[in-house]
């Protein structure tokens, strides 16, 4: 069986599919981060694939992943931290109830 660009961009749209269904239908602030960190896992394999099909003997498709992953790791960092800041003061992660910026 040949693995071919097809399916690299199928599993990245399923990946992306499911994040953004997590992101939008999920109440929880940690389930959110989790979801936004399955769409960059999804645009990370649509790089990869596209690297190794357009351009096989560079390496641009794994040096952007990397790039991704590291930008997806301060992400998580920050997204943790405020979410941790959040519950401290009001004992809750519903991303409903934060509304603190509100006027």
């Amino acid at each position: 069986m040949h693995v071919g660009l097809e399916h690299y961009l199928v599993l990245s749209a399923v990946l992306l599919c499911i994040g953004l269904y997590g992101a939008l239908a999920k109440r929880n602030a940690v389930a959110i981060l989790m979801a936004i960190e399955i769409m960059l896992n999804a645009a990370n394999v649509a790089f990869v694939g596209f690297s190794r099909y357009v351009t096989p003997q560079l390496l641009t498709g794994q040096v952007v992943a990397l790039f991704v992953i590291t930008v997806a790791a301060a992400e998580a960092a920050i997204g943790l931290a405020l979410v941790l800041a959040i519950y401290r003061s009001r004992r809750s992660v519903d991303a409903t109830q934060m509304d603190m910026l509100k006027g």
